[in-house]
């Protein structure tokens, strides 16, 4: 039986998770697999926005900030579990994305990127000026899950980086399914018309304004469940979490690695979080060969490392 993209996408990413640990070299490497995968549920927002319906946002890590500080503040002042502080702050993503997408979604072009960009500065402003709340710049502690009791009697401790290796790879399959169960559905194939043409997709009866609407609140969505993941695994926010230079990171990984592909944004995710750790080594020149790579990747892989690398296999093969 042949296996759908989804599935193929899916088994992919499974056994990334799976098989990943038996190359590490130290512990180390289970942070910095648990990063790439917490980056990537982003980028699949970014994916479904951008790659599905052709919609652009420069101020997403404004919804990350939103997911993060909601660990950190509920716990605190309204008594929640730091987990249901995490559904929170998704919830309150959800409807700060529906209340400015509104208005904001009738922009095209340009003109929705700075839109999103405002958004996105600020909530960073909010998160930095108000010390009292936030702890300003110096950020703040996220209160602890409270299963270390239940873990141990698990075998599992929650401070290991393994945990959060195998914890932040499971709920990146969750949203990677999600996101693939979405492209094949009735709204997925709307989002994709009118990523073609929205004059041809609204003459074929697609309502514009409510699917672009609709693809803006799920990436928030995912924007924040990521925000909430870095919180807790690293117990400790700043406001860099909702800085511009964040999501430009986030825009960045998924045209790097493939803006249409769920896993071409794991695979570009994966390849700016690493690539700078391994250009360590040339010192102060580490940031322009980065920004070579990049703009080189570009000009002769447009359409994104991974579905350039497949096409020229299917090439090969042909």
């Amino acid at each position: 039986m042949k296996l759908s993209s989804k599935h193929v996408t899916l088994l992919v990413l499974l056994a990334l998770v799976a098989i990943s640990p038996m190359l590490f070299p130290s512990g180390y490497y289970y942070r910095v697999g648990a990063l790439i995968f917490v980056n990537a549920i982003a980028v699949t927002g970014i994916v479904i926005l951008t790659g599905y319906a052709g919609q652009i946002s420069l101020g997403h890590a404004g919804f990350a900030g939103i997911g993060a500080y909601a660990c950190a503040l509920a716990p605190v002042h309204l008594g929640l579990h730091p987990a249901l502080a995490a559904v929170l702050g998704a919830l309150i993503s959800a409807v700060l994305a529906w209340l400015v997408g509104r208005p904001i979604l009738r922009l095209r072009g340009y003109y929705l990127g700075v839109a999103t960009l405002g958004f996105g500065i600020l909530v960073s402003m909010v998160l930095n000026n108000e010390r009292q709340l936030t702890g300003g710049p110096d950020g703040m502690e996220v209160p602890d899950l409270g299963l270390r009791g239940v873990l141990k009697d698990w075998g599992l401790d929650l401070t290991n980086g393994q945990f959060w290796y195998f914890f932040s790879g499971i709920c990146l399959l969750i949203g990677a399914w999600l996101a693939l169960n979405l492209y094949h559905s009735p709204t997925g194939r709307a989002l994709r018309a009118l990523h073609g043409s929205e004059i041809a997709a609204r003459v074929v009866g697609v309502d514009v304004a409510r699917e672009k609407l609709k693809a803006f609140v799920i990436s928030a969505v995912y924007a924040s469940a990521s925000g909430s993941l870095l919180a807790l695994q690293n117990k400790f926010i700043t406001p860099d979490v909702a800085g511009f230079m964040h999501s430009i990171e986030m825009v960045t990984m998924a045209v790097l690695g493939g803006v249409g592909s769920v896993l071409g944004a794991v695979f570009g995710t994966a390849v700016l979080t690493l690539l700078p750790q391994v250009l360590t080594a040339f010192g102060e020149y580490e940031q322009l060969i980065l920004g070579l790579v990049m703009m080189l990747v570009m000009i002769f892989l447009p359409a994104g490392l991974l579905p350039s690398i497949l096409r020229k296999l299917r090439g090969a093969e042909a």
